[in-house]
């Protein structure tokens, strides 16, 4: 398993906000674990959030109880959303704060993926790319009620409201996806500092020109998306299953 993790700040953002994760050694009873927070809030608030949230849930993993690898991923997501809820409770330059949250683990011929948020996971298998994990956000929902075309949606300006994310509520519930894979593929966890400056064709054909070293195509998503004007954090993990 080869992979490439990275997070910048991009050109227009003061601070990064985001906040990855990637370990290819075991977790509790995952085998591995790769992680892609985006946090929000003014200050600090959003740079505290996606680091505690991912901190939080691998502490929750590494603790798990749970009878299955699903629902242990589902109890540690909620016990990191609660405890984040109770320091912005208890902290008030926290207040409002929230992230996205984007979580994969591989077992196998198998990968397990919890989503809340529009941090992406996308699966690049032969000639195609796929968006596995779907966005919360005011413009998909648009989207799939016919209202917006999605080659319009990236640079719609709502873009950014999202209407799922850890800390905005109690019992906040993640999509669960499980995707079967084959040799050759490659798997990309990216926040919207990287979707939101290229569109899914282009990405892939970075990838594809690059398939054979996942730093390389790294290094190159992250280089265009800041020549793209970088408007926002970027964080990319890509593995090659």
């Amino acid at each position: 398993m080869k992979t490439y993790s990275v997070t910048d700040i991009g050109r227009k953002r003061k601070m990064n906000q985001d906040y990855v994760y990637c370990c290819t050694q075991t977790v509790g009873m995952l085998p591995n674990l790769f992680i892609v927070a985006d946090g929000m809030g003014g200050h600090n608030a959003g740079d505290f959030a996606s680091r505690f949230a991912v901190e939080e849930f691998v502490r929750q993993i590494r603790q798990g109880k749970g009878k299955t690898l699903i629902q242990t991923m589902e109890e540690s997501v909620q016990n990191a959303n609660r405890l984040l809820l109770e320091q912005a409770a208890g902290r008030p330059e926290l207040k409002g704060m929230g992230t996205t949250f984007v979580a994969a683990t591989i077992c196998g011929e198998t990968m397990y993926v919890a989503n809340i948020g529009d941090s992406r996971l996308y699966l690049i298998s032969g000639e195609e790319i796929s968006q596995v994990t779907q966005d919360h956000s005011l413009v998909e929902e648009m989207i799939r009620r016919g209202e917006l075309r999605r080659e319009d949606g990236r640079f719609h300006p709502n873009k950014n409201v999202i209407t799922r994310a850890m800390g905005a509520n109690v019992g906040v519930v993640p999509d669960f996806f499980e995707v079967c894979l084959r040799q050759g593929d490659i798997i990309l966890l990216c926040s919207d500092g990287l979707s939101n400056m290229m569109d899914d064709t282009e990405i892939f054909s970075v990838v594809k020109m690059h398939r054979e070293d996942v730093a390389k195509a790294g290094e190159e998503l992250l280089r265009l998306a800041n020549e793209y004007g970088g408007r926002d954090n970027i964080s990319i993990v890509l593995v090659a299953a």
